[in-house]
């Protein structure tokens, strides 16, 4: 394996820093979480007033993180003041924790854990270790060599991992990607299917069951593009057309026409089919992920339309 990190070595650097815990809102949520996790991990804790058990679990979080003095940085996240990223994140139940590193989640669980195993998962995030071990180094190769387009490579070395640690979920999330992009649906999903039940509402999983449920639907409507498109000549409101066209193009690569698709769409009616476009929106979200560019760009499209 290559000796090039994966995290880098910055998580233990920031001992005594201040305000190792503290609320955000949807507005700083890419300040204060995503672009910080670069920095140190960050740990969040998706909560709401009426919730029991967050109430329990809360304090456990905040005791801990504090003492890991500045290891690792917390933020609170109200779910009733702030739905959107809960929904993006799709999270069904609280208490929900995510940790947040380099970008992306790569770790969490739901319900009210005992301090002991709140312990064990903040000293998995910032424990201190010297290096990225074999496996996180391979996760690297892979997710490199996918990004580049060698699907062959990156499925490869996916594979290794999961012969190694069969219920890793960037793992198996991460072939299931590769195996989408080469037009391998039934393969993709039955690799999905296998995710063990512990991992299978873990970020990554659930981001490329949405990658999987966008590439169905794009299979389903790429045939009949042009056919949509003439529809939509005839007739601009025609929100069906407009929406299984956005579908096609999302799924033909032309991300960021499909999104003009869909914030035109919903720019004219969002309320059509129960929100339909915004719900869309944030599956093709969660499939490209919180850092995309296209990702930040189009929230704030989207926000911006949804508060106008």
């Amino acid at each position: 394996m290559a000796n090039e990190p994966l995290i880098g070595g910055a998580a233990g650097a920031a001992a005594g820093a201040a305000a190792p815990v503290k609320d955000v809102s949807t507005a700083d949520f890419m300040a204060e979480v995503v672009d910080a996790s670069f920095e140190r991990p960050v740990i969040v804790d998706f909560w709401a007033p009426w919730c029991g058990p967050c109430k329990q679990l809360g304090p456990i979080l905040e005791k801990v993180v504090r003492a890991a003095n500045g290891a690792v940085r917390m933020v609170k996240l109200n779910i009733d003041e702030n739905p959107e990223i809960a929904q993006q994140m799709r999270i069904q139940s609280i208490p929900a924790v995510y940790a947040f590193k380099d970008g992306r989640p790569v770790d969490g669980f739901v319900g009210a854990l005992p301090e002991s195993q709140v312990r064990q998962f903040v000293q998995r995030l910032g424990g201190g270790r010297a290096g990225p071990s074999p496996v996180e180094e391979a996760l690297a190769m892979a997710k490199e060599a996918a990004q580049s387009g060698d699907h062959n490579t990156a499925g490869a070395i996916f594979g290794q991992i999961l012969q190694r640690e069969a219920g890793n979920p960037e793992a198996i999330a991460g072939l299931a990607r590769v195996l989408i992009a080469k037009g391998q649906i039934d393969q993709a999903r039955q690799t999905l299917a296998r995710a063990p039940a512990e991992v299978a509402k873990h970020a990554d999983i659930a981001a490329a069951r949405s990658a999987l449920e966008l590439a169905e639907q794009a299979k389903k409507a790429m045939g009949s593009a042009g056919k949509l498109r003439a529809r939509l000549q005839q007739n601009p409101d025609d929100h069906e057309a407009r929406f299984e066209l956005a579908t096609a193009l999302f799924g033909a690569g032309e991300r960021e026409a499909a999104i003009d698709e869909l914030l035109t769409l919903y720019k004219r009616d969002r309320n059509w089919d129960d929100e339909a476009a915004r719900r869309q929106l944030l599956k093709f979200f969660e499939a490209m992920g919180p850092t995309d560019p296209l990702t930040l760009s189009a929230r704030r499209r989207l926000s911006s339309l949804m508060f106008s």
